[in-house]
């Protein structure tokens, strides 16, 4: 199995478009290969792509990204219990759940692995 860092470059309809970061190379993987493992990863940001024999079989984002949120609810102050979240959407599309204090334009970190909110930027 190979490992190797390449650069996210774009999406092109159903193909996803990698460059290996020393090489200079560049691929193009299906979707059904990627499938949701670049939800949280924006373009040129560094991905490392697995492959056995030449054909590759997963993409492994970073363990942890900053994405600005692009669209949520107002916070608001009232009686909710401890934790309470809304669902906030960031500038790659994905829906992440935030707590309540979170706004629209803050960047927050994010596990890849789980999809959940670790903390504001």
């Amino acid at each position: 199995i190979e490992r190797v860092d390449m650069q996210y470059l774009y999406n092109d309809g159903d193909l996803y478009n990698f460059m290996n970061n020393e090489t200079y190379d560049q691929i193009a993987i299906a979707q059904d290969t990627v499938g949701d493992s670049l939800k949280f990863v924006k373009e040129n940001e560094t991905v490392k792509v697995c492959s056995y024999n030449g054909n590759v079989f997963a993409i492994e984002a970073p363990l942890f990204v900053e994405l600005e949120i692009t669209d949520t609810e107002p916070g608001f102050a009232g009686n909710t219990a401890q934790g309470a979240t809304k669902p906030a959407v960031v500038e790659t599309g994905a829906t992440v759940y935030v707590p309540l204090f979170v706004n629209q334009g803050d960047v927050i970190k994010i596990d890849t692995r789980t999809g959940e909110y670790l903390s504001r930027v």
